[in-house]
């Protein structure tokens, strides 16, 4: 600042009685990850994981409920038991598998601008999801509604650094036979980023690609031909595959819809205590998985997936943030680098309320995600209890992490004004840069703008009300909720929906295969 200072004041009169403060422009929506990655194990380590999966899958297979996914691996070469429902898988069948498995899935939005490019290197997070209970500051825990769901959706859709609308909660109000139609339903009308499809049967899967395509405006071949949905499967570890997820392997992949495999593997309950051991098994039931996507459509679109962690030794409960799960994530990376493709990972908390274990448990799990090149991070915010609720507050809290984490996916500028090398000069020693050009230039879209932290002082932060980051959350989503704003729709394809959705509702609706 000059010794007089009067320069700075002019200006700052001038900007405050001037237009309105440039918005800071960002962009999360397709985003690089910028850390390098580390490793669990070595290579040839992870060499031998693979070798081992393999040799489960040809000497102990996996056993196939369905029998139509069965068939397939028959039709493949693969050794069917019927008595057992074991199928056991040449390697020579997976390996033919992963050559057509796309290392590169474009994943359609409503507009371009929401699409999504899945492949090793990008980075993509997602809100948590299936969760049966809803929490909140301001109405307590409860089973999850479709108030909460709809809720939730437009909770999702606000937030650019969440690419991907999840399953969020479970609508429990909503009949399961009627479910998929409320769902679909909210998440075409009031998002317009790709959206998570359940895999409850060919009934449901095909209403709800039926409403999907249509209302998308587009034709069948179009439809089959990109994914614009996507779908989790989850394999029954240790080493089974069960009728739904059978299911939706093969008609996700006939239509042409992603698929995101995922084991679910606690060491020392349905996995192997040791890391190694528990990599081996999600290893082999996601090759198994996604080996079936293939032989039903070479080409359909797949993410190999993981979720390993561990359970309390005492009481056999989930832990989720553990150096354990850590670990493990940064070998699930290392296996699909090994394959070749793209890979989904989770965060997520096993404490009971958004508290400071909350917090540690999902960012100590995000980070083994980032560290780990995990493509799609599912479970990214809001997920306590081990996935039993979704907290509103902490949704909004997590979300603070995970844009801080998308700025650090975009390059910092240094070019020669960067340098501020006039800057430097203008401000003599034992200064400040407060009231110099450069900063004034600058100061209202240098920095990131926080959601819920508070960077006043205590006595100022007391001064008004003393409210915590949770219930400046509450603020946050209450504010979203309440501006209701929406993607732009056709009217006459909104239309066209509630209609499909009357009509199939008068005809009894789809229940849930089991």
């Amino acid at each position: 600042m000059s010794g007089t200072g009067q320069p700075r004041a002019r200006r700052r009169g001038a900007r405050a009685r001037g237009a309105e403060a440039p918005a800071r422009e960002v962009n999360y929506r397709a985003l690089r990850n910028p850390f390098p990655v580390m490793k669990a194990f070595s290579d040839d380590r992870i060499e031998a994981i693979h070798e081992a999966a393999l040799s489960v899958l040809e000497d102990d297979g996996i056993m196939v409920l369905l029998p139509e996914a069965r068939a397939i691996y028959r039709a493949a070469g693969a050794q069917v038991d019927e008595g057992t429902q074991i199928v056991r898988i040449g390697r020579e069948i997976v390996a033919a598998a992963l050559a057509t498995a796309p290392a590169s899935i474009n994943l359609r939005g409503a507009v371009p601008e929401r699409d999504v490019l899945l492949e090793l290197g990008r980075l993509v997070f997602q809100p948590g999801g299936g969760a049966p209970h809803a929490t909140d500051l301001a109405r307590g825990r409860r089973p999850g509604l479709g108030r909460d769901f709809r809720e939730l959706v437009q909770i999702s859709q606000h937030f650019d650094a969440f690419q991907m609308i999840s399953s969020l909660v479970e609508p429990q109000d909503i009949e399961p036979h009627l479910r998929h139609y409320f769902t679909i339903e909210a998440k075409l009308t009031l998002s317009d980023k790709a959206p998570f499809v359940y895999a409850r049967g060919t009934p449901q899967a095909l209403d709800s690609f039926e409403m999907l395509r249509d209302f998308r405006g587009l034709s069948d071949d179009a439809f089959r031909a990109e994914p614009w949905s996507y779908t989790i499967i989850n394999t029954n570890s240790p080493r089974a595959l069960d009728i739904p997820m059978a299911q939706g392997l093969i008609d996700f992949a006939r239509h042409g819809q992603l698929c995101i495999v995922t084991p679910f593997t606690l060491m020392g309950a349905m996995a192997p205590i040791t890391v190694a051991g528990a990599m081996v098994l999600s290893h082999a039931e996601a090759l198994a998985a996604i080996t079936l996507t293939q032989l039903s459509r070479p080409g359909a679109p797949v993410l190999y997936g993981t979720f390993t962690s561990n359970v309390d030794m005492k009481s056999g409960s989930p832990a989720f943030g553990t150096p354990e799960q850590f670990t493990a994530s940064l070998a699930a990376g290392q296996l699909a680098r090994h394959i070749g493709l793209p890979f989904r990972n989770a965060s997520g908390s096993a404490a009971n309320i958004a508290d400071a274990q909350a917090a540690n448990e999902n960012q100590f799990a995000l980070w083994g995600n980032l560290l780990s090149g995990t493509t799609v991070i599912i479970h990214a915010a809001g997920w306590l209890e081990g996935g039993l609720s979704l907290s509103y507050e902490k949704l909004i809290t997590d979300m603070e992490v995970l844009q801080m984490v998308a700025e650090l996916c975009t390059a910092t500028s240094a070019n020669d004004a960067d340098l501020a090398r006039d800057a430097i000069a203008e401000i003599g020693a034992g200064g400040h840069f407060f009231g110099c050009d450069h900063t004034m230039a600058r100061y209202q879209t240098q920095f990131y703008t926080p959601l819920v932290a508070d960077w006043s002082n205590y006595g100022r932060w007391q001064d008004q009300g003393g409210v915590t980051a949770s219930e400046r959350a509450t603020g946050v989503w209450q504010g979203i909720v309440a501006a209701d704003k929406r993607p732009a729709t056709d009217p006459a394809r909104v239309e066209a929906l509630h209609e499909f959705i009357a009509r199939r509702t008068a005809e009894g609706g789809a229940a849930p295969e089991s």
